[in-house]
């Protein structure tokens, strides 16, 4: 029986990679797969793009797609074992109630993988229907620079502070964002410098 998974958890987790990994794993036996990433995030040219140096096209979601038509004609022309989605904190909530749809009408899993809050500790609204529909919740974990699971992310500064305010979505990697345990991410948004 298929499934909607959501794979949460803060930047330089791996989510790309896992992703990926799983994409592997369905066409070494033969499956097809389809990927999709968000086009807000134009970095690596409309690829999912992992920290660790692999790459593969994607197919582009943005607010206005019907992931469950997208999906359906897709799996009409050549059937689909797999529909894996990369920075799905970008998703609307109704593209998550379409994802669901491809797993309870077409029987089709769906794998979607993405942050679970913003810079200021908020839920992306992807992230929070997706929290709520999902099957299956798995936590990707990584570290904070103490050495303790990192939950939440900053926006750092020039200065080497945390932002406080702001858009909710800007684009950014490592040079941009740090991944900090509960902890440090209170101290971080209250003032201090992150060390890094």
């Amino acid at each position: 029986m298929a499934k909607l998974y959501f794979y949460y958890s803060t930047m330089n987790a791996g989510k790309s990679t896992a992703l990926l990994q799983a994409s592997h794993n369905y066409e070494e036996r033969g499956m097809r797969t389809l990927l999709y990433t968000a086009s807000v995030d134009s970095r690596s040219g409309g690829r999912i793009h992992s920290r660790i140096g692999i790459a593969r096209d994607a197919r582009h979601f943005f607010p206005a797609l019907d992931l469950r038509e997208d999906i359906a004609s897709a799996h009409t022309a050549s059937a689909v074992a797999c529909v894996l989605v990369d920075e799905a904190q970008f998703l609307t909530a109704s593209q998550v109630k379409q994802l669901g749809a491809v797993v309870d009408e077409l029987n089709i899993p769906v794998l979607c993988y993405g942050l679970r809050t913003d810079f200021l500790g908020e839920l992306f609204p992807g992230s929070a229907q997706l929290l709520a529909w999902s099957d299956n919740l798995v936590e990707i974990k990584t570290i904070c620079h103490c050495g303790r699971k990192a939950t939440m992310v900053v926006r750092v500064k020039a200065d080497g502070t945390a932002e406080r305010e702001g858009a909710q979505i800007e684009i950014g990697g490592n040079e941009r964002y740090v991944p900090l345990c509960r902890r440090h991410f209170s101290q971080a948004v209250a003032g201090a410098k992150i060390p890094g």
